[in-house]
């Protein structure tokens, strides 16, 4: 009875781990690899290659191809053989993502020595062609690649610097001697310069974090920083250091506006007495011109007869005349002023 006992026993042990346990399938979002005694099958020789590590990292992280099952089933495995499924969509977590501990914000300290927090998510999925790493690289390859990723996050935050820059003004216009009165108005704020700039930021991000597949096969899909809030009284201090600004920008642009209405109005009032004293000097040289061929071409007296004819309308005009004698100004008559 024992033995028959033993014998069922085993029966049913072999039918379930044999037969029952010995057929899987691998669904549409997932790949799947057979390890035998713990031993994943590779394909040949051939290592996982990936030209973002440098030559000490790629000869640290050599991980072998492996054979991987696709989308699919029933597959059969032996009860000696096992079977690590891996989901391959993708996926997104939050930065304050930590198994070892609870946080709201990632807190980094920013170039100004100001704490702040951070908070985001990012977008991953296992790196189909590095299924080793991640299953049998490290133990928590999600938990490594998020310390990486705030590791990096933090370093890029406290010598983060705007590149677009934060000057108002422009100091060569204000200052030709080498000196700057607009130094501290172009001093960036690093929270600031950060808020601006999170496209950047997270772009950064993406390039450094490239190579994540290769060292714990995890892709980075995209980073998305969303929000970085300082601390509340920082917080006030930068909204009223960012209103003294605006004020400040919207003082110096008025500034620069009427100052180049007051060049504008300049210089055309200088255009309008130049074009003013050209038609006075004008009748004159004309004149002159005139005068001048008079006398070249008929001398002296049609000179003087010349001048006579233009005094007749003056002396039509003139109520009394006077008339002086002397040899100097025999003949000559003017009419006074006092007489017109």
């Amino acid at each position: 009875m024992t033995l028959f006992a033993f014998l069922a026993g085993l029966s049913v042990f072999i039918i379930f781990k044999v037969f029952l346990r010995a057929f899987y399938t691998v669904k549409p979002n997932e790949r799947a690899v057979i390890t035998s005694f713990g031993r994943a099958r590779r394909l040949g020789n051939q290592m996982v290659h990936d030209a973002s590590l440098s030559e000490d990292e790629q000869a640290r992280y050599q991980y072998p191809l492996l054979h991987t099952i696709s989308p699919g089933g029933p597959y059969f495995k032996w009860p000696w053989q096992e079977v690590h499924k891996v989901d391959i969509a993708t996926q997104s977590i939050d930065l304050t993502w930590d198994p070892t501990k609870r946080q709201s914000t990632i807190e980094a300290v920013t170039k100004d020595n100001l704490t702040t927090g951070i908070d985001g998510q990012i977008r991953f999925r296992v790196a189909s062609g590095n299924l080793y790493a991640y299953c049998f690289g490290v133990d928590s390859p999600l938990e490594h690649v998020m310390g990486y990723f705030i590791s990096v996050l933090r370093e890029r935050v406290a010598n983060f610097v705007d590149p677009r820059g934060q000057s108002l003004v422009d100091t060569e216009e204000v200052s030709g001697d080498g000196a700057s009165p607009a130094a501290e108005l172009s001093e960036g704020v690093s929270i600031n310069d950060l808020r601006k700039n999170l496209p950047l930021l997270n772009d950064y991000m993406e390039q450094q974090c490239a190579s994540t597949g290769a060292r714990y096969g995890i892709e980075l899909d995209a980073a998305l920083i969303t929000q970085i809030d300082p601390p509340p009284q920082v917080d006030r201090a930068l909204s009223a250091i960012n209103s003294t600004r605006n004020q400040v920008a919207a003082d110096i642009s008025t500034a620069r506006a009427d100052a180049e209405q007051q060049i504008t109005m300049s210089k055309r009032a200088v255009d309008i007495a130049s074009n003013n004293a050209q038609a006075e000097v004008a009748p004159l040289r004309e004149l002159a011109n005139t005068l001048a061929g008079i006398k070249a071409n008929g001398g002296p007296q049609a000179l003087r007869a010349y001048i006579r004819n233009m005094r007749i309308p003056l002396l039509k005009n003139a109520r009394r005349i006077v008339q002086t004698a002397g040899p100097a100004h025999s003949g000559a008559s003017v009419p006074t002023a006092s007489d017109r």
